[in-house]
């Protein structure tokens, strides 16, 4: 009897773990061709400085990472008469000392505001795109709190008539959906971390090993690079041959044990000593 128990007991650890290497599987097939990117380093922001003239996600950050020839990561969500504009924060306490929500104002409101005390202002999708044209690739957050595929929608009408290389990432699943079922040619990525110190509860637990991936398929992965030895993202990154990119590297010390786990760097605080092709 013990020995049949003993049995069962193994078939069911064997059953669950394939079911979780299943779940956490992101694509397999038809891989995308990343070569296109011409960079593995993308300025978190823009080449940015919040003590100084060229705030983070600012136009003029990101002419300084085009000059410099990076890539860059930015961030959109609607403002409330449906425009994308690029801004982080889902408040704008924080980089415009006001305490009020982006998507409760229109961008006409928006533009009064300045970023960090400097002269730059919010930055629409359309103006980055024009400023850009196509010089590096951009990585494009989505910042999408609730289930809705209205910045999805607002953001594609630009997108896609942009001549650029650029590719999409969100934290949100039902980001990565939308374009696996409305513009499957766009290279997606699953943005994590390990969220199971932030009370974040059962939700945190299943985001921070990716569980998902089953759906979404990812094309890669954008992982918080502290917490590459997570298993969940060592075996996205081991085992199914994902290509990931680190997220946020703020010196060259981190930089070093970042190019252990990861293909391509979102850099922050700091300009890269080597050549920002060579990793």
């Amino acid at each position: 009897m013990a020995l049949t128990w003993l049995w069962i007991l193994l078939g069911a650890v064997a059953l669950l773990t394939i079911l979780y290497l299943l779940m956490i599987m992101p694509r397999i097939t038809r891989r995308r061709d990343f070569s296109i990117f011409k960079t593995r380093m993308f300025a978190h922001r823009g080449l940015h400085d919040n003590e100084g003239d060229a705030p983070e996600n600012s136009l003029k950050a990101f002419e300084a990472a085009v000059s410099h020839g990076y890539g860059i990561e930015l961030d959109i969500q609607l403002s409330r008469d449906g425009v994308p504009v690029v801004f982080h924060d889902f408040t704008l306490t924080r980089n415009c000392g006001v305490d009020k929500r982006v998507k409760d104002l229109s961008v006409e409101e928006l533009k009064q505001l300045r970023l960090f005390h400097s002269r730059e202002t919010i930055p629409t999708l359309k103006e980055v795109l024009a400023l850009v044209d196509g010089r590096v690739p951009l990585l494009i957050e989505f910042k999408m709190e609730f289930i809705s595929a209205a910045l999805c929608r607002a953001a594609m009408a630009l997108l896609d008539h942009y001549k650029g290389i650029f590719c999409i990432e969100s934290f949100n699943p039902i980001t990565l959906l939308w374009f696996q079922h409305n513009r499957p040619g766009i290279i997606r990525g699953q943005l994590s971390s390990d969220y199971r110190g932030e009370k974040k509860g059962f939700l945190g637990y299943l985001h921070t090993h990716m569980v998902f991936n089953f759906l979404t398929k990812p094309d890669f992965i954008a992982y918080r690079f502290q917490n590459a030895s997570l298993w969940s993202f060592q075996l996205c990154r081991r085992f199914y041959k994902t290509v990931c990119f680190g997220w946020t590297v703020r010196s060259e010390e981190e930089l070093k044990l970042a190019r252990k786990h990861f293909d391509y760097i979102i850099f922050d605080s700091f300009i890269p000593k080597e050549a920002q092709t060579d990793l």
